[in-house]
């Protein structure tokens, strides 16, 4: 009976242990994931990808777009009220370019929901490499969900460091501890069931958890 009542706890910290190990990890992993720099040379792909949920994410899709890294950019869970002109009202966008290249995706609420709208649009331009654009401690992931969802499309990181992240000593600021931890979490989760679901049919799609 001791050796039952010993068992719970030991097996509690060493799954905190792990966790954190995993945690440590993940943010190492964030840390890495910087913008390259302007001088840095990047291959060109068939189309640009971002997915809302900063300022930041958008602007650099656009110079993306103008320097002529992609054909067209997509940018996935747009508000259904929101516009070309209201979201880039902003920004210095040429209007043909506007006009030619630039679509916005109003059906995804989440980032599986997001690989799932990017997966249609790429099929329908008939488009097999993208750059994907999101804030660095979102892809992890994002190219997790994205190439379960469409292993067969080249897919190259693009982070985007926001200001609001601290990820200089992290440690100190509570905020970005929160978020951090909570981005881990939804990458464990997304892992799992990624795990568990992966013997799909080779002729069908994969499904992607609603993360």
């Amino acid at each position: 009976m001791k050796k039952i009542s010993l068992f719970f706890p030991i097996f509690g910290v060493a799954l905190l242990g792990l966790w954190l190990f995993g945690f440590l990890c993940f943010v190492d992993d964030v840390i890495s994931l910087r913008e390259p720099l302007p001088s840095a040379s990047l291959e060109a792909a068939d189309a640009i990808v971002v997915l809302t949920g900063g300022s930041e994410r958008v602007a650099t899709g656009v110079e993306l777009l103008k320097s002529g890294q992609g054909k067209k950019l997509f940018i996935s869970g747009v508000h259904k009220n929101l516009t070309l002109e209201s979201l880039f009202k902003p920004l210095s966008i040429p209007q043909d370019l506007r006009a030619c290249c630039i679509v916005l995706g109003h059906l995804a609420g989440s980032t599986s929901g997001n690989a799932e709208e990017t997966r249609t649009w790429l099929r329908g331009e008939n488009y097999a490499s993208m750059r994907l654009v999101t804030a660095n401690y979102h892809m992890p992931r994002s190219l997790l969900l994205f190439r379960a969802a469409m292993p067969d499309v080249k897919i190259a990181p693009y982070p985007v460091t926001p200001d609001k992240v601290k990820l200089d000593e992290w440690w100190r600021h509570p905020g970005t501890i929160e978020l951090l931890a909570t981005e881990y979490g939804k990458y464990i989760v997304a892992r799992l069931i990624i795990w568990m679901q992966s013997a799909p049919d080779e002729d069908q799609p994969q499904s992607v958890p609603a993360l």
